[in-house]
């Protein structure tokens, strides 16, 4: 599983010119089983993608995201094996 964290190098007026796209990527990786949640931080200097599957994978469809191709975001991606969960998100462990 990773976390993987977006922060604006750009004004957000810039961002938000690529905001509708980057909601409909965002749905294809919901349809593709890639994406569990995400959302904006607080304050709005970027936003977060809690995802799943093969790293290279991951890299490959964040690297397609309109931010990326738009230069408006950065991405730090953290790896790691669940192994405990709060009640009603078990499957999380297993993913």
């Amino acid at each position: 599983m990773f976390v993987v964290t977006l922060t604006y190098i750009q004004p957000l007026t810039e961002v938000d010119k690529l905001l509708a796209a980057h909601v409909e990527w965002l749905k294809g990786g919901y349809a593709s089983g890639m994406a569990i949640a995400s959302g904006r931080k607080v304050p709005r200097d970027g936003g977060v993608i809690l995802a799943r599957g093969e790293r290279a994978e991951l890299e490959a469809w964040l690297a397609q995201d309109p931010f990326a191709v738009g230069g408006v975001a950065r991405y730090d991606i953290v790896e790691f094996v669940p192994s405990m969960a709060a009640s009603g998100f078990e499957a999380l462990t297993t993913a």
